[in-house]
């Protein structure tokens, strides 16, 4: 039997230097807690292509979060706020 627990999910937020949305849904996951990797896409060519890639080619703006492999376009707190309750992130 292991004592390794599950990896934690992971958050990344993919976002612009100029994006006041971007920074308040930084603002607001460190509000609650949640730890998360942000990634510029201007300044980032590899940020940028990853994220293309989860999206399928078609950009679509900014933030786009990934939480645990679930993507949400723009700062849709009710969408994030149930993406991180299933991910085990927050609590209900």
């Amino acid at each position: 039997m292991s004592d390794q627990q599950a990896p934690t999910p992971t958050v990344t937020v993919y976002s612009t230097p100029w994006c006041a949305f971007c920074r308040t849904e930084k603002q607001w996951l460190e509000s609650l807690g949640v730890s998360f990797a942000s990634k510029d896409i201007e300044e980032d060519e590899s940020a940028k292509q990853e994220l293309l890639a989860k999206l399928g080619g078609q950009f679509q703006g900014v933030p786009t979060t990934d939480i645990a492999g679930e993507i949400i376009i723009g700062f849709d707190r009710p969408k994030l706020q149930a993406a991180l309750t299933k991910a085990g992130l927050v609590a209900v």
